[in-house]
């Protein structure tokens, strides 16, 4: 079952106080706590003029899915995003693909024809890879957990 979701997409200055209390609560609950992960998550790229959070709000308004993208040369030299992340009471309900989707749009609208770095979970690799993205670094380990970066090459100017 697929939850109804709308997407949003806003800068920092954009944000309401009540909607960052809840994006930075969610990213504390799911990479923090669930994932066991003690690092100081609101990392000052959150407020870069060109940071979008990009929220997923369910039908009743809650936050159900969520991912901030960044621009280039802030965590590297390409367009990139992470935080990705479904609340877990949407788990299961396939919103990965429609959050990445929403992403991409996003992107290319910010950013036409921009390359995409991301860095990712590598048991995520197949999963991105249906979206265009290739491993452009040997695998690593972040906060305990095996990463690897996977680049997305730009899909040319609209």
């Amino acid at each position: 079952m697929t939850a109804t979701v709308s997407w949003q997409a806003k800068r920092y200055a954009d944000l309401s106080l009540d909607e960052l209390y809840e994006l930075l609560r969610l990213r504390s609950q799911v990479f923090v706590i669930e994932q066991n992960c003690v690092y100081l998550d609101p990392d000052d790229k959150d407020r870069h003029p060109e940071a979008v959070h990009l929220m997923g709000r369910a039908a009743d308004g809650r936050l159900a899915a969520y991912l901030r993208i960044l621009p280039p040369g802030l965590s590297y030299p390409q367009v990139s995003f992470g935080r990705v992340l479904t609340a877990a009471e949407f788990r299961g309900q396939r919103l990965g693909g429609p959050l990445l989707e929403a992403a991409l749009i996003e992107i290319q609208r910010r950013w036409p024809g921009a390359d995409i770095q991301i860095g990712a979970q590598s048991h995520l690799q197949t999963y991105y890879g249906r979206y265009g993205f290739e491993p452009s670094s040997e695998p690593y380990v972040e906060d305990g957990i095996p990463h690897i970066d996977l680049l997305r090459r730009g899909r040319g100017a609209a």
